[in-house]
């Protein structure tokens, strides 16, 4: 496997060579300073990974991503680094990243990440993932009418239909009705399902 690091801080660039130089399948590693230099070595020396830096002067990661896979879409570029905001991850994955890790992972973990995008498999950070997860399950709940919200927000307090619909001031049936079409818009089994769906990705009602 020929790796790329790309980073604008050569402690981080010199770390990443000394321990990954050591790890069986890696054969060939080079450094780039920011997006810029990894777009034009990639044409040179043509690497099967690419870790890459969001942050860089001349280039950031985000545009040199876009950039390379546009040259060429085989090669895999792993994102590594500090930030895990949605305002950081989407924009990259959108680019075409194939993986997005923390600078806070383990060295073990960095190595199966960098195996699995060589390998063609998506690899997320855990942290990256959940925001994913909490993204998606905010956009779905735009599905829901204002009243089925407003159901769904006092089904997650704890309440029963008959305590909704005192809330709400619509009779139990109806209740019943919002109930029914929460779950089959969120594509959930039951009113627990619900609840936890609400407090687990942090919904906002």
């Amino acid at each position: 496997m020929k790796l790329l690091i790309v980073d604008d801080h050569p402690i981080v660039r010199k770390g990443l060579v000394f321990f990954l130089e050591s790890q069986p399948g890696i054969s060939f590693i080079q450094q780039a300073n920011n997006g810029k230099e990894a777009y034009e070595m990639v044409q040179k020396e043509r690497p099967d990974v690419i870790l890459m830096d969001l942050a860089m002067p001349v280039m950031d990661g985000i545009e040199a991503t876009k950039k390379i896979k546009e040259w060429d879409y085989t090669i895999k570029i792993l994102i590594l680094t500090s930030f895990s905001e949605q305002e950081y991850v989407r924009p990259a994955l959108q680019a075409g990243a194939d993986g997005y890790q923390l600078k806070d992972v383990e060295p073990t973990q960095l190595v199966a990440a960098i195996q699995a995008v060589y390998e063609g498999t998506i690899s997320l950070h855990q942290k990256v993932s959940s925001l994913m997860w909490q993204h998606t399950a905010q956009q779905d709940v735009v599905k829901l009418t204002r009243r089925e919200r407003e159901v769904l927000r006092e089904l997650a307090s704890g309440k029963s239909n008959k305590e909704i619909g005192a809330a709400l001031h619509i009779t139990e049936q109806t209740v019943k009705t919002h109930v029914s079409n929460i779950l089959m818009k969120l594509n959930l089994e039951d009113r627990t399902q619900a609840a936890l769906y609400v407090v687990k990705n942090h919904i906002i009602l």
